[in-house]
């Protein structure tokens, strides 16, 4: 275990040390294994859950059908019978977005504990470490497929329309004992986001930070700064990409870099893009512009799109024209 996680020596890098960390191989230690088998349970779901969102058709003609024919019946109800099953997917797709934000919560409270530092963390929880990688490279699977598929918002919007339709009509649906009214507001807003898990774990971090009075700010910011270093020194040193047994995980490097780098803007009052950050955006950004344009597009939009203080005043004007 103790080689999974090697101090690198760049002299020519300001931004502290970096790590080699074994995102393929690292198991968990006895101290490890209580918080890993609970957040372990929640990942086993997450493939499920992708494949779930990419077989996602939607239920559009049905809907233009009913909505052109409104006084078919019959059209009415097959657009309804369409709707229901789908609506009970993104019901279970917001579920699995709770359960992520108490696992991402569950993680950050032994990854930021005093009195270890986040290189201590590291070195000492290496399973936890990637754990929460992984959280983060399935929210931006996640994310990246739910921005191709826009028939969710509109599924969901024709089922509140009619729910509410019906509802003044004082006709009782089974389907409101799976999805009531404060259920479907939750998921609208969940739903109406760009990028729904992300945010969901932007909210969760900044909550943990808020929550922790009695913690560092630093202990939860350098613990993501080093994760992005972590992952920067891998993509862009052959000696260790090259280990790897797979080119998925290069994949697995990027969206876990871009991830640590959106949760760090959120949480840091001055944000990433800061000459006093600790994260190298510069050289975080040049490291995706390298790889071909098919892996990155999605999360050079990421950064774009969803950090919060890209757009400051005190970001540099070469990182914003990178970005452009």
């Amino acid at each position: 275990m103790g080689n999974l996680l090697k101090v690198l020596t760049c002299t020519d890098l300001e931004q502290g040390p970096n790590f080699f960390l074994d995102f393929e191989n690292a198991q968990p230690t006895d101290c490890e294994r209580d918080v890993w088998n609970q957040v372990n349970a929640v990942l086993q779901e997450s493939e499920s859950i992708l494949s779930g969102l990419q077989a996602y058709k939607g239920a559009g003609q049905e809907i233009r059908d009913a909505i052109q024919n409104p006084n078919d019946m019959i059209l009415q109800e097959r657009a309804w019978n369409s709707v229901c099953p789908l609506v009970i997917r993104l019901k279970k797709f917001y579920g699995f977005s709770l359960r992520l934000e108490k696992a991402l919560q569950s993680l950050l409270v032994c990854l930021t504990c005093p009195p270890y530092t986040p290189t201590q963390h590291l070195e000492k929880e290496q399973a936890l470490a990637k754990q929460f990688a992984e959280i983060l490279h399935f929210t931006l699977r996640f994310d990246e497929l739910k921005m191709r598929i826009p028939a969710i918002q509109n599924d969901f919007s024709y089922y509140r329309r009619t729910i509410s339709r019906n509802r003044i009509n004082n006709m009782n649906l089974d389907i409101e004992n799976e999805v009531n009214n404060e259920m479907a507001n939750r998921m609208s807003l969940f739903y109406a986001e760009a990028t729904p898990m992300l945010k969901t774990l932007s909210n969760a971090t900044t909550n943990f930070v808020t929550e922790n009075k009695t913690l560092p700010l630093e202990n939860t910011t350098d613990c993501l700064s080093t994760m992005a270093s972590v992952c920067k020194v891998m993509l862009e040193t052959p000696e260790y990409s090259s280990r790897f047994n797979s080119e998925d995980t290069l994949l697995f490097c990027m969206r876990v870099m871009v991830g640590v780098i959106i949760l760090y803007d959120h949480v840091h009052p001055n944000g990433a893009f800061n000459k006093s950050s600790k994260i190298d955006m510069k050289g975080c950004i040049k490291v995706l512009k390298e790889q071909p344009t098919d892996n990155v597009e999605g999360l050079l939009n990421a950064l774009k799109f969803t950090t919060k203080h890209l757009n400051d005043e005190s970001t540099p004007k070469n990182i914003r024209t990178m970005l452009q």
